[in-house]
């Protein structure tokens, strides 16, 4: 398997002062230096791919070393009695069907609310865009940003992962934040939830699922580590207070960025199809265990897009619901996803209705 490792300049140093900043949405320009060893795991080449965000005239570097220097990142515990820890949510899988039918789409404002969160999350995009090196050339049609997938220049692997990894890292709060403060609020209510709890939680588990992975194939460093800590503090507190003030419109806000990463998943799809990834279609590339296991992945469909089109599905499921719970009585309404209903025998399928459904189609 390929494996990225980030790195940040000795001069770095003076950039952690503009931290804060970077992290609430303002600019952050990352070098990298070449490393001087690297390593990959249950690959025969002995490639590593050693580099991340760079400056648009700077070179990206490759280098080798033995397997044995890449330390491992997820070590099973070994005890006396046992064997294995399965997940507390386990997988429902998906079909083949299900995972080509995703589709980018988007839900557009229909109201102050909507459209507060949808601004939002396009600053959060240009910044992160800034961030992570993205140029002018690997920009899309800015005037589709969540449908369009063509740009005259491709991104690289690293510039994928890093992508993907600071991505998730964010992408896994909401779901704590909104399970935690219903959780609490039925404790003071001492009322029931109606099944939002659950479905928030596994949502922010699923989240946390896709950075494991992705974090077995791609080693941050120190500064892209802080930049995460950062992150992780001023969107947690921005969401806990939120969502105590207006639960509706977090839930737009979570669904607006879904629509950001079934986009983002669904460009990266398409240029390893196109050929511009080649270390993600060499025949000899693994994905990581840790997927296979979770996923229930099947052995004829184990290379890096199928790994992609099921992290995209759980996009569209998580982009499906979160609009659909924006639209419903935060106090009232039970959650239609895991309710039984009067007139159909399956749950609305959230993957398959981008922009949510009305609160008269599900309740």
């Amino acid at each position: 398997m390929f494996s990225t490792q980030i790195y940040a300049p000795i001069g770095a140093w003076r950039q952690t002062g503009q931290l804060s900043k970077a992290v609430a949405f303002c600019f952050v320009r990352v070098t990298t230096i070449t490393p001087s060893s690297s390593s990959i795991t249950r690959f025969p080449v002995d490639l590593r791919l050693a580099c991340a965000a760079i400056h648009h005239h700077q070179s990206r570097s490759f280098s080798s070393t033995p397997a044995a220097r890449l330390r491992e990142f997820f070590p099973v515990k070994d005890t006396a009695h046992i064997k294995t820890t399965q997940p507390a949510w386990p997988h429902h899988g998906y079909t083949y069907e299900e995972l080509t039918s995703v589709v980018p789409a988007h839900r557009e404002p229909r109201g102050v609310g909507d459209w507060v969160a949808w601004k939002i999350v396009r600053l959060a995009r240009y910044c992160m865009d800034k961030a992570t090196g993205m140029d002018r050339q690997q920009q899309v049609d800015k005037k589709h940003p969540t449908t369009a997938v063509m740009a005259q220049k491709p991104l690289t692997e690293s510039q994928w992962l890093i992508r993907f990894i600071f991505l998730e890292s964010i992408a896994g709060v909401p779901g704590m934040v909104g399970g935690m403060l219903r959780h609490l609020d039925s404790l003071r209510r001492m009322k029931r939830d109606n099944g939002w709890i659950e479905t928030l939680l596994e949502e922010s588990y699923n989240e946390r699922m896709h950075l494991l992975t992705f974090m077995t194939m791609c080693e941050p460093g120190w500064f892209m580590k802080m930049m995460i800590i950062g992150a992780q503090g001023v969107f947690f507190n921005s969401l806990f207070v939120a969502y105590l003030l207006c639960p509706n419109i977090v839930h737009r806000f979570v669904g607006y960025l879904e629509e950001e990463a079934v986009h983002t998943y669904t460009r990266c799809i398409k240029e390893i199809e196109d050929g511009h990834l080649p270390r993600w279609t060499d025949s000899r590339f693994q994905i990581p265990e840790l997927a296979i296991n979770y996923w229930k992945i099947p052995e004829e469909h184990r290379t890096m897009k199928d790994l992609i089109l099921y992290i995209r599905a759980d996009e569209a499921v998580h982009r499906g619901v979160n609009h659909t719970l924006g639209n419903l009585n935060q106090k009232e309404d039970p959650n239609p996803f895991v309710s039984q209903f009067k007139d159909r025998v399956q749950p609305p399928n959230a993957a398959l209705q981008p922009t949510g459904y009305e609160r008269s189609d599900v309740i």
